[in-house]
């Protein structure tokens, strides 16, 4: 899925400079405005930090002394509260918003948006007493996979320079602590060769399918079970991949009908192939309910996206129900996908040899309700990114 690139919803919160308003006379003496919050200053970081840094930005004008984590080895998924502290050694710079980034080691893309203002808005840089420590406390969930908490300040569209380029991403995203434990164990599917073709008429009754070993789709972000079953199998020959994918689905539905459409934004299933498994070179070919394709090359990932090749794809499905009418309950739909082993880009061999390892993954999106998007995966990514290759699982040749 061409999924778009993640956004960073940031709100600039304004601080006003003490005013007065000369309209507004004094208050009845019954009447207390609430007091505005007090920042919580400190003398000196707490002793046990987990995370030590001492890295500076703006030129040593304000110091990120470190973070503390807990709990420390927390179960993924599982809240952990993080615990920020800096420092002032100068007037620090105005107008600057806080932000908390925890970002995936292996894909850079990111995991959880944790932006907010400091002490809840109660301390905003700019505020900050010279030589007190200022601490921040917030929580997040344990990611799955390996993680790296990065923070900093941004004003519009510019981050405070991190004075030193070893503590940075290269983006002004100061590192902090790492989160996370090891990444769960890639999957494997064995994919056998198939005896007979199977005819391409989206419905799953070849002997071929009922050779090929089932696959249940997981939630692509995590792993956990989706609402809607999604089913595939894999089978080969000397010169196809064959695809199938079963999906219950109550209410099938679509509304693109051109080729390379952006089919990725409506109900699709999806495999993405990078044959000689550099984790560089790929395709991705999509099919929707309406049998709409789109197929795609990248040179690297995400970047030079090829709508011009073509992968010689046939496909086929079958709707069981009543294609876009939301007025009754449909039971589901499937896909017969054939793939043209000389047409994808970087095949080692053709046809594959048995032992020979790919990597790949499988997708379905499904909206529910036409509104609320899930994404499933065969080999889940724990990033909101189908295209993060290091988390591709193996597709091995028998």
């Amino acid at each position: 899925m061409r999924t778009p690139s993640i956004v960073l919803f940031l709100t600039l919160s304004c601080s006003v400079a003490a005013c007065r308003d000369e309209q507004a006379g004094p208050k009845p003496r019954t009447q207390r405005l609430p007091e505005p919050a007090r920042a919580r200053v400190l003398d000196a970081a707490p002793s046990d930090l987990t995370f030590r840094a001492g890295t500076t930005f703006a030129g040593g004008s304000v110091v990120y002394l470190g973070s503390k984590v807990t709990p420390a080895n927390a179960a993924p998924g599982q809240q952990v509260q993080l615990s920020h502290y800096f420092q002032a050694r100068a007037q620090p710079p105005q107008g600057y918003g806080f932000f908390v980034h925890v970002v995936d080691v292996a894909s850079g893309g990111m995991v959880v948006n944790a932006d907010h203002e400091i002490q809840d808005g109660a301390a905003p840089l700019a505020t900050w007493p010279v030589g007190k420590v200022i601490e921040d406390v917030h929580v997040v969930p344990m990611p799955n996979t390996p993680a790296r908490v990065m923070l900093g300040f941004w004003r519009g569209d510019e981050r405070l320079a991190v004075d030193d380029a070893s503590a940075q991403d290269g983006a002004n995203r100061m590192l902090g602590p790492q989160l996370g434990g090891a990444a769960p164990e890639l999957p494997e599917y064995v994919v056998r060769r198939a005896e007979a073709a199977p005819k391409l008429d989206g419905v799953l009754d070849d002997a071929v399918w009922k050779t090929a070993t089932p696959v249940v789709l997981k939630g692509s972000f995590d792993g956990r079970a989706v609402r809607l079953r999604t089913e595939a199998r894999l089978a080969y020959d000397d010169a196809y991949l064959y695809v199938a994918f079963d999906c219950e689905d109550p209410d099938v539905w679509g509304t693109l009908r051109k080729r390379d459409d952006p089919i990725y934004e409506q109900e699709v299933v999806e495999i993405f192939l990078d044959a000689n498994a550099d984790g560089r070179t790929y395709n991705e070919l999509q099919v929707s309910p309406h049998n709409v394709q789109f197929d795609a090359y990248f040179p690297a990932r995400r970047q030079g996206m090829d709508l011009s090749w073509d992968s010689g794809l046939t496909s086929a499905v079958k709707v069981r129900g009543t294609l876009d009418d939301a007025s009754d309950k449909d039971e589901g739909w499937s896909v017969e996908m054939r793939i043209p082993f000389a047409k994808l880009a970087e095949v080692p061999r053709v046809p594959p040899r048995p032992g020979d390892k790919w990597r790949f993954n499988l997708y379905r999106l499904e909206h529910h309700g036409r509104k609320t998007v899930e994404g499933q995966a065969f080999s889940p990514l724990f990033v909101g990114d189908f295209h993060a290759l290091p988390r591709f699982g193996w597709l091995t040749f028998q």
